[in-house]
């Protein structure tokens, strides 16, 4: 079965910027991708094409993209040949080689990613397999099958609120669920709960959701943030039950003298030395029930990664996000500086589905967890949810419970549980074990 067609098409994301649709034809139908993008993107990410032509869509237009597809990638597949069932791998390597560039920039990373997914999709029905089922045997997994505990994002601040406050995300974590279902269910009560305290303190208008589907509202200092996610939880009786992270995104507030402006988005700085945050942090590990903690650090604050990871890694999950951007020589680079102990994987933050994979299980051989992202630009592709399944990840983030590009994921994952009931196959949600699941004894 090999590749007879590949189009593409500009589209619209979550926050409504152009994004990459792709199709993929083959005899056994069409398949089709959508592409995410990110807010607050890494400077190590790999690259994204826009068209930055002014007059239309302010510059961030992907037709380039588009037409990249249709003149250049395209035609390649199609005249190579390729059978998506058994050469996905060699697909992908093939249009990074077609680039030819370290960080995809001639034919750019969400062109290149958009085509591999979609040849992913191909793949998986053409093999009669479901999605995750193919992607697992892409990634060699073994073992029982394992639903993740959902990460939703139910206060957003950063460049994803209009709020003043710093930290982009703060998270709850049903890991005290016994399926992923109740932990979805379980999301969505302290969701619901959280937007009438909101609403209490601060009115109605305060429950306007930034660009995951979280509340913003008029908070600035974490501590706020996360008691009003302690009277929430205590409000739907699950204390004990559930987790919290916190991804501040801390390279939106870094300073090039070297300190973090926790009030970046105030009319007064509120600024602090690496000292003084990783104190911060101390204290909010100790106070409440976080067990992540993501990019606390700006993507190049080595020192500050090391010292920090030296002194929590037995008591937290400390994730490289912008500071690994989903890419094998910065994962190598954090792990001889024993930077931190989990990384996040967003797909297009590398540009194939094989990279991503493989970045994966890099990380695992070092011990470290992972940890399946969203982005802030999302699209209602649901293919994350089917790669968390398949990487036994353990634990991803979609955003909240809102919001159809976030929900889109959660349903996903609510269908593959169903379908692994029902079926013959081994599975276990995550639950407290979210960072090492493969540790789980199956009785």
């Amino acid at each position: 079965m090999t590749i007879l067609e590949v189009d593409a098409a500009q589209r619209l994301d979550s926050r409504g910027n152009p994004t990459l649709q792709v199709d993929v034809k083959t005899i056994a139908g069409t398949f089709r991708a959508m592409v995410p993008s990110g807010a607050s993107k890494g400077r190590h990410e790999a690259f994204e094409l826009r068209d930055y032509e002014m007059r239309a869509y302010g510059g961030q237009g992907v037709l380039a993209a588009v037409r990249n597809i249709q003149r250049v990638i395209g035609p390649a597949l199609v005249d190579k040949a390729f059978d998506p069932r058994y050469q996905q791998a060699e697909i992908d390597n093939f249009m990074c080689h077609l680039d030819g560039t370290p960080n995809k920039s001639r034919l750019g990373a969400n062109t290149i990613l958009g085509v591999s997914m979609a040849c992913a999709r191909a793949g998986a029905v053409a093999s009669d397999v479901p999605l995750y089922e193919f992607l697992r045997r892409e990634a060699g997994e073994i073992g029982p099958y394992v639903m993740p505990v959902p990460f939703f994002n139910v206060l957003n601040g950063g460049r994803h609120s209009g709020n003043t406050m710093a930290f982009q995300e703060i998270m709850v974590a049903p890991t005290g669920a016994q399926t992923f279902e109740e932990g979805v269910r379980m999301g969505s009560e302290i969701y619901h709960a959280l937007k009438e305290i909101v609403a209490e303190n601060f009115g109605a208008p305060a429950t306007a959701i930034g660009d995951e589907g979280g509340f913003g509202p008029p908070i600035t200092q974490p501590e706020e943030a996360l008691d009003l996610l302690t009277a929430a939880v205590e409000h739907c009786g699950f204390t004990g039950r559930v987790k919290f992270g916190i991804d501040p995104a801390s390279s939106e507030f870094f300073k090039p003298d070297g300190v973090y402006d926790l009030g970046y988005k105030c009319a007064e700085p509120n600024t602090k030395t690496p000292d003084q945050m990783m104190q911060l942090y101390h204290n909010l590990v100790a106070k409440y029930p976080v067990s992540i903690l993501e990019d606390p650090f700006a993507e190049d604050d080595w020192d500050s990664w090391a010292r920090f990871n030296a002194a929590t890694a037995s008591e937290i999950e400390l994730v490289g996000g912008d500071l690994l951007a989903t890419n094998p020589c910065r994962v190598r680079m954090a792990h001889q500086k024993k930077a931190c102990n989990a990384m996040v994987l967003k797909m297009n933050q590398i540009g194939t589905v094989t990279e991503a994979i493989e970045t994966a299980g890099l990380g695992k051989s070092l011990g470290w967890s992972v940890f399946v992202s969203h982005r802030s630009g999302e699209t209602t592709d649901d293919f994350i949810a089917d790669l968390t399944v398949a990487l036994g990840a353990g634990h991803m983030k979609s955003g909240a419970p809102c919001r159809g590009e976030r929900v889109a994921k959660y349903n996903r994952l609510m269908d593959i549980e169903a379908e692994l009931r029902g079926s013959w196959k081994t599975w276990v949600y995550a639950g407290e074990r979210f960072r090492f699941p493969a540790e789980i004894a199956i009785i």
